[in-house]
């Protein structure tokens, strides 16, 4: 599946270079010109990296990071004209898990986004198994178990249980669940997601004790956990 980066910048010019490099390497680019927009991006994208700049009008880049880091731990890369050591630890103080100074050499940027990038990855693996009290599902080797029984359920269904289950009680839109389960190419609609949750549903017996794949009408779905 491509990796999705959003990068947030009031530079057009350079989230235009940025977004060219990134699209050649094989990465989704998606764009935003101030803070507001950004975070806005942020949730309806999930995306697997944020290239972040801090002068920007309607929120910087402080708050954009602060804002992203109550709710997810999804690598950042500050890219600033901003170089000074204050702001470097600030930077990496509030969560950054990188800080490039303008004007950047394109290869050395790149290399950085690897890097984090495959940091983010190496985490992901190590963190490839999701317990809820009955509910086991183990995305390295494509198991589900419930109720100490296996359940046979195939990839896709495996990919999006796994993929609620890792946001519990965050709401996804159709949308975003076809986005990050079935990539950006796939060309489906949003009947697609509720066939597959109400195949889910049925081979889970609909709820465990403490877990529920919720309906949120007029929005989508979540793994909601009391």
């Amino acid at each position: 599946m491509s990796k999705n980066i959003l990068v947030i910048d009031d530079d057009k010019n350079i989230c235009e270079v940025i977004k060219l490099y990134l699209q050649k390497e094989g990465f989704k680019v998606s764009l935003a010109y101030d803070g507001e927009d950004g975070l806005a991006e942020f949730v309806r994208e999930t995306p697997a990296l944020v290239v972040l700049d801090i002068m920007m009008p309607r929120k910087d880049g402080w708050e954009v990071l602060k804002e992203i880091r109550k709710t997810s731990t999804v690598p950042v890369i500050m890219l600033t004209a901003k170089g000074e050591t204050f702001d470097k630890v600030l930077g990496l103080e509030l969560g950054a898990d990188d800080y490039i100074v303008k004007p950047f050499d394109p290869k050395e940027f790149i290399a950085r986004v690897k890097a984090v990038t495959r940091r983010a990855s190496q985490q992901e693996e190590e963190n490839s198994s999701i317990t809820f009290d009955d509910l086991d599902i183990n995305i390295s080797n494509y198991t589900v178990t419930y109720r100490g029984e296996a359940v046979e359920m195939p990839p896709k269904e495996i990919e999006l249980l796994f993929f609620l289950a890792s946001h519990p009680n965050k709401v996804f839109t159709r949308e975003q669940l076809l986005q990050q389960v079935w990539d950006f190419e796939f060309f489906g609609d949003s009947r697609t997601v509720d066939v597959h949750i109400k195949r889910l549903r049925k081979k889970l017996f609909e709820q465990g004790e403490t877990w529920e794949i919720k309906t949120v009408w007029g929005v989508g779905y979540k793994f909601e956990v009391r």
